[in-house]
This record gives structure tokens, C-alpha cells and sequence, in this order.
């Protein structure tokens, strides 16, 4: 049985979720601010954290930090319509996924499954592929490690599978919303922020000069694509 917690303030939020979850086969554990949020984590060490950003005690984006120097747990993160910021400052510390409040219930139990699905069985990979090796990076996708002129690079569970979906299809130009699909395997709403900021990440990580791109490139008014000469 996987472990969710579950950290909110609003009572009625915890025990809807809570129920939801449950009903889904879950072990659920919940805590109603930042300092509950951080002792439930090392009490329960949970598969995964719903994380609201705003928090008494400790605000949600310093409990995330915190919990990404204990552990690499996926993150969803809650956040109200105004918090665009914060959900993007999230992002780029490397949650997993965002809801936006307020949420469907059911909406928030199929992203739980999907993001647990990506970390556990590493889904859209086939596990059968080989490591690629494009120039000086190289992506193995069954340790699901990557490296850049044989130093390792570190990457959270989204930024790898994106990276392994466009060297996987080198030359070949996806848009934003393509991305999402094939990546996040879901409908994300027409948000398409979330890549952005992922793009922006792995340039960071795996790029010399992340300004001139050698291997992901942005085509202007379209999308990304993953260079297929390299």
C-alpha cells in the first residue's frame, strides 16, 4: 500500500482528499501546517507529498525545500488561483505537478496515480531501450541516470522523462501542449508553464552555455525539439 500525506490547513480539504485517497487504496497520513508537515514526513516517509503553499508555521515552499534536502519524494503542489509565482518558483525547485484550487477531488486522485506511476515503473519508457548517447550526454533510461562528458547530472523524475522523450525523437519538433500529453499524460488545462520552466531547468543541468542551447532547442511560435546532430 503506498503512502500519500497530505499537508493543508483547511480542514474540509484534508478530509475530503483524505477519503478520496483512501477509497483508492492508499495509506494516508495528514498534517495541518509547515512544522506537522515535517515531522509527518519522518514519521511516515510517505511515497508522496500534497503539499499546500500556503501555510501556517512554515510556508509550503520552505517545507518543500526542506523535504528536497531529506529526500527526492515526489511533490504535488496546491495552489491558489493568485500564487502563480509560487507555483512556479515550485516548479522550478522541482516539484512533480501543481492543482490549482479549487480542484475536483478525482482530478487530484488521478494525478497522484500518475505521478507515482512515472517514479515507480518509470512509465513511457520502455524498459528494453538502450542508452542513448548523443555527443557528450548520455541517458540511460533503466538506471534512469544521465550524464554530461561522464559527470553525472542530477534530475527530478519530469525533467528526465522529458528529456528522454525528445533525445528519444532527435530533429523532431513538439509543441508545448504535445509535451504535456506524451510527458505528463494528462490534460494540463492549457498551462503550458509547466515546460517551460522544465526546458529552462534541463538547460541548466545538461548544457554548457544554457543561452545557446547545444541540444534542446526552442523553434520560435512553435515549440522544442532535441537537436538531431549534436
Amino acid at each position: 500500500m503506498q503512502k500519500v500525506l497530505v499537508v493543508d490547513d483547511e480542514p474540509q480539504i484534508l478530509d475530503v482528499v483524505s477519503k478520496y485517497l483512501t477509497r483508492e487504496g492508499f495509506q494516508i497520513s495528514i498534517a495541518r501546517d509547515g512544522e506537522g508537515a515535517l515531522s509527518a514526513f519522518n514519521a511516515n516517509k510517505p511515497d508522496l507529498v500534497v503539499l499546500d503553499l500556503m501555510l501556517p508555521k512554515v510556508d509550503g515552499l520552505e517545507v518543500f525545500k526542506r523535504l528536497r534536502t531529506l529526500s527526492a519524494v515526489p511533490v504535488i503542489m496546491l495552489t491558489a488561483k493568485g500564487e502563480e509565482t509560487d507555483r512556479i518558483v515550485g516548479l522550478e525547485l522541482g516539484a512533480d505537478d501543481y492543482i490549482t484550487k479549487p480542484f475536483s477531488p478525482r482530478e487530484l486522485v488521478a494525478r497522484v496515480k500518475a505521478v507515482l506511476r512515472r517514479v515507480t515503473t518509470g512509465t513511457m519508457l520502455d524498459t528494453g531501450e538502450r542508452t542513448l548517447v548523443r555527443g557528450d550526454l548520455r541517458i540511460d533510461p533503466r538506471a534512469r541516470s544521465v550524464s554530461v562528458s561522464d559527470k553525472a547530472v542530477e534530475l527530478t523524475s519530469k525533467e528526465f522523462d522529458l528529456l528522454w522523450f525528445l533525445a528519444s525523437h532527435p530533429g523532431q519538433v513538439f509543441t508545448r501542449t504535445q509535451l504535456l500529453d506524451h510527458v505528463w499524460g494528462y490534460e494540463y488545462y492549457g498551462d503550458s508553464s509547466t515546460v517551460t520552466v522544465h526546458i529552462r531547468r534541463l538547460r541548466e543541468k545538461i548544457e554548457n552555455d544554457p543561452a545557446n542551447p547545444h541540444y534542446l532547442s526552442t523553434v520560435w511560435g512553435v515549440g522544442y525539439k532535441f537537436e538531431k546532430e549534436v
